[in-house]
């Protein structure tokens, strides 16, 4: 258990290179896309965008949620439910990202599952 002042970093090496004039994602060298292609590739990109948002807040590059959507031209809703996904636990990230475990859980219901303490995210997004 952690303590309320302790905090996990988990770095994901994504890349981010422009095409047609905007910034897109790419996945790690590694990365190898699941076998069965039943995993949801949305899920990853949306991951991805949620931890570049975060960046960018934290970097002070906006100070709102409503700044942030209305820079990248979303409504707010879509912008504050998806950033959720950057705040999944450390366990589950790895598994999605690099295991490429296909979750249980739709995208819509993972941005639900960010809310959830730790623990209790693996049993809600695999099971």
């Amino acid at each position: 258990m952690m303590k309320p002042d302790e905090s996990i970093q988990i770095f994901v090496p994504l890349k981010v290179r422009k095409q047609n004039g905007r910034p897109k994602i790419m996945p790690p060298a590694t990365y190898l896309p699941s076998e069965d292609r039943s995993q949801d590739p949305h899920i990853l990109r949306a991951i991805g965008r949620a931890w570049g948002w975060r960046r960018r807040m934290e970097a002070g590059e906006f100070n709102t949620v409503t700044d942030l959507a209305k820079a990248v031209g979303l409504a707010e809703r879509h912008v504050s439910r998806q950033l959720r996904l950057a705040y999944l636990a450390p366990g589950v990230l790895k598994r999605l990202v690099y295991k490429r475990e296909v979750p249980a859980a739709t995208l819509l219901k993972l941005t639900d599952v960010a809310a959830l303490p730790w623990h209790e995210q693996p049993e809600r997004v695999f099971d």
